[in-house]
Formats: C-alpha cells, sequence, structure tokens
C-alpha cells in the first residue's frame, strides 16, 4: 500500500504546491478533489489545469485517484448537493453529467479510479423510489466508465441513504456487481458506524476495494480526526485491507485540519510508515 493524501486536506496554498511537500513526506499517491480550485470540469481550461497536474504528479512520481465530493461546485448554496438522489431529476441529471466529466478528467490524468457516494435523501419519497434514483443514475455513470476504461468505486458515508458496507452490498447487488464498480472504503466512516471488527466486515468485499480514505473517528460520531486521536484501531484496519488484496493509495483526509495541512501531513505519514509495512522509505 502507498501512502496517499487529499487535496480537501490542503488549505491557504494552491494544491499544485503542495505536492512536492507531501512527496518530500513519503506519499507517493493523492486523492483529487474536483473543485473550483483544483480541477473544475466545467470550465474553458480544463485540458491547462489537467496537463499541470499530469506534470506535476509525473514529477513526483505519484498516482491519484478522483474524488468528486466537493461541496459546493455544484450548488453554492447548498452541500453536496445536487446529487444521485435528489428528488428533481433534472438535478439529478447534473450529477450524472458532473460525475462523467470526473471520468474524463481522471482518464486524462491516468488516475486508478473515480470515488463517489449516494447524497442524502432530503424529501419523503419511499425507499423504493430512493433506490431507483440512485440505481439509474449510478448505470448510466458506470456505462461511461466501462467506454472510458475507468474504475468507479462507491463510498458509503455516514447520513446518506447507503452509509453501510451493507447497504452498499445491496446495491452492488441490485446492479448485478458490474465490471468498472468498485468501493470506496472510509475507516472512520467503519469506526463511526459501528462495522467492527474491520476484518469481518471486510471479508465479503476481497478484491473489490479500489480506494481508501484515512482518518481517526469516534463510535457514533461522523467527525475526521487526527489519526491517534479518535477509536480507530489502524493496524487492525489496515490488516483487513491487505486481507483483502488492496494495494493501492491510503488516501489520508482530515479536511479540518486543512489550514494547519503540513504539520498533519508530517504527523500522519509518520504514523502510517510505523503503521504500514513496505512505507518506512516511502
Amino acid at each position: 500500500m502507498r501512502l496517499g493524501y487529499s487535496t480537501n486536506s490542503v488549505g491557504d496554498v494552491d494544491p499544485l504546491d503542495a505536492i512536492p511537500v507531501l512527496r518530500d513526506l513519503g506519499y507517493r499517491s493523492l486523492a483529487i478533489t474536483l473543485d473550483h480550485h483544483t480541477i473544475d470540469p466545467f470550465a474553458d481550461d480544463r485540458p491547462t489545469r489537467v496537463a499541470r497536474w499530469r506534470k506535476a504528479l509525473a514529477a513526483a512520481g505519484m498516482t491519484c485517484v478522483v474524488e468528486t465530493g466537493a461541496r459546493h461546485l455544484l450548488d453554492a448554496a447548498v452541500k453536496h448537493e445536487p446529487t444521485l438522489v435528489s428528488s428533481d431529476p433534472n438535478a439529478r441529471a447534473r450529477r450524472v453529467d458532473f460525475t462523467r466529466r470526473a471520468i474524463d478528467v481522471a482518464a486524462d490524468l491516468d488516475a486508478e479510479g473515480v470515488s463517489l457516494w449516494s447524497g442524502i435523501v432530503r424529501d419523503s419519497a419511499p425507499a423504493d423510489t430512493v433506490w431507483t434514483r440512485l440505481s439509474g443514475g449510478l448505470a448510466a455513470i458506470i456505462d461511461h466508465a466501462a467506454r472510458r476504461g475507468m474504475i468507479v468505486s462507491f463510498e458509503p458515508e455516514p447520513g446518506m441513504f447507503i452509509d453501510t458496507l451493507v447497504r452498499a452490498g445491496r446495491l452492488f447487488d441490485r446492479l448485478g456487481h458490474p465490471g468498472p464498480l468498485r468501493l470506496t472504503v472510509d475507516i472512520g466512516h467503519m469506526e463511526c458506524m459501528g462495522e467492527r471488527p474491520f476484518a469481518t466486515h471486510l471479508a465479503p468485499w476481497k478484491g473489490l476495494v479500489a480506494n481508501v480514505h484515512v482518518d481517526d473517528m469516534l463510535a457514533c460520531r461522523h467527525e475526521h480526526l487526527p489519526l491517534g486521536t479518535g477509536d480507530v484501531d489502524l493496524a487492525a484496519a489496515v490488516a483487513a485491507l491487505a486481507a483483502v488484496g488492496y494495494r493501492g493509495g491510503l488516501h489520508v483526509e482530515l479536511p479540518r485540519q486543512s489550514h494547519c495541512w503540513r504539520e498533519t501531513a508530517r504527523q500522519s505519514a509518520s504514523i502510517l510508515q510505523q503503521t504500514v509495512p513496505g512505507t518506512e522509505s516511502g
């Protein structure tokens, strides 16, 4: 596994300028959240931005994944909206269009995949209706990913329609486990939702984990905490991920510490290098 960091956890600087710093700390993978200040997939200068990121990643010897969780890229007023479970079909179509564009950006970056989630249900629609909304939007996204040769990794998120690995499994079953569909694991989310021990809950996902977010968290409290300050057994989580065949990036995701990202990145790298076999020298 490779040490990784998330652009949503870098503050006060151009994220491109953070890449050499992260490289020197031992990070070898970057989770790039598409946004106004990174790569806006709707911007006229998208090709130029992609070229800059490709060059910076290549110079640092880093791989990447693309994240689609920007808070206000699609709606300046409401966090994360619209989503794949929004009540308005036109709004859901905007999320699908955005995700297709994210897949195109990922392909242009030679990224390892694109990560996404379901969204919060904000109306009183019955569960079957919400499942239909989500499945329909994801099917269109997966078709596009297959055409571009790109992996799509689905992340269970506390508070959203798909919030646990069990519900993610139901989603995969409904979709028939299509080839491009994989799982994004956030070990803090697993702690928050009581999905312990890690090995037991991850065992059914052998060969299907394609992206990992690393943070600490307390049980029943969705707050990303610096490593070593919550209830997560990091060594157990890493061992469980290794057991299901995961070999990709362990992307530190601590947006609330973005104002002190250099120290957070340094401390996180030190802890991960002590925990993850083979990462001591980067």
